[in-house]
Formats: C-alpha cells, structure tokens, sequence
C-alpha cells in the first residue's frame, strides 16, 4: 500500500500533505497553524501553531525543538484508516525529529483512557480472547516513562497533562 510522502518538511504522514493555512492579521506576520487529526503526525516552524482537533479519548505528543519548531502527534486509542495506530505513532515522531535537539516533550488529553501499553501493543492488534489492558487509574509516570523512552529522551523532559475534552492549540 503506497504512502503519500512530504512535498517538503512539513506536513503530516501518512495522510495527503496539504500546506498550513495562513491567515495574517492587519500589520502583523503570517503565522502557520497546522490541524494534525487522530493518527497524524506533522511539524511546524519557530512560532507557529499545532492545533489537535476533537480531543476526546486521545493523547496529542508535542514535541518541542531547540530550535523552536515543533513536532506534533495525535494519538488514536483505536487506528482511524490510512493513520498511524497508536504503536506506531512514537517511532515515527522520533524518525521525524531526527538528530535535532529537544528542549521538552508535551503529552496532553485523555490520560485516564490510556495503559502505558497501548503505545507498544495496539488496542486493535490483540487477538480475540487475548486479554486487552485497561487502565484502572490514571497513569501519568507510566505515559511519561513510555514516551521517553520511544523517543530516546530524559524522562525530565516529558510532561503529562490530564485535559478535558477539546480542540488542543500549542503555541
């Protein structure tokens, strides 16, 4: 199954690449806001914005870069077709990071839906009568820890945040 790949660095995968909006003020520069929807993964350039959609049941993975870029991922606890699952989601945030510095890591939204696990084993990969785990609790150091190490990080530099319900902007 073929992939759509970048027309440049920016952008989402593996869904259609589509330019960010920019919508300018009177006097003031343009700035790029980029919509990165459940199991896409995108970047923006110093000073522009990341806007996660519909944040209900997911987790957004902000990434933030020395150089004041950010890397962006939407993850789904189930596989919208043709994204990302969410065992998937890390390894290809790393990948788009690179060998480039990271100053602090974000993750946001519905912690409470997620096992620390679903970022290694997908919901939707278990076998029928394969017993899924399901959080009992919320588990911020368990999400932090996993995140971490997927992306080769410090555990220091990854934050977890509980947020209700919601578009999620990142400026």
């Amino acid at each position: 199954m073929a992939q759509a790949q970048p027309a440049a660095a920016r952008g989402f995968l593996p869904g259609p690449v589509t330019p960010p909006a920019r919508t300018p003020g009177p006097g003031t520069p343009a700035t790029a806001h980029l919509r990165i929807s459940e199991g896409q993964v995108g970047e923006v350039g110093p000073g522009e914005t990341l806007t996660y959609p519909s944040v209900t049941s997911c987790l957004t993975v902000t990434v933030r870069l020395q150089a004041g870029g950010k890397v962006g991922a939407h993850a789904s606890l189930f596989q919208v077709p043709g994204e990302y699952r969410s065992d998937r989601i890390l390894a290809v945030v790393k990948q788009r990071i690179g060998a480039r510095g990271v100053r602090a890591v974000e993750v946001r939204g519905a912690v409470g839906a997620w096992h620390p696990s679903y970022f290694a084993k997908a919901i939707e990969s278990y076998a029928e009568g394969e017993q899924v785990p399901v959080p009992t609790a919320p588990e911020p150091a368990g999400l932090a820890r996993v995140v971490a190490d997927a992306l080769g990080e410090p555990r220091g530099k990854v934050t977890v945040e509980d947020l209700p319900d919601g578009d999620q902007t990142v400026d």
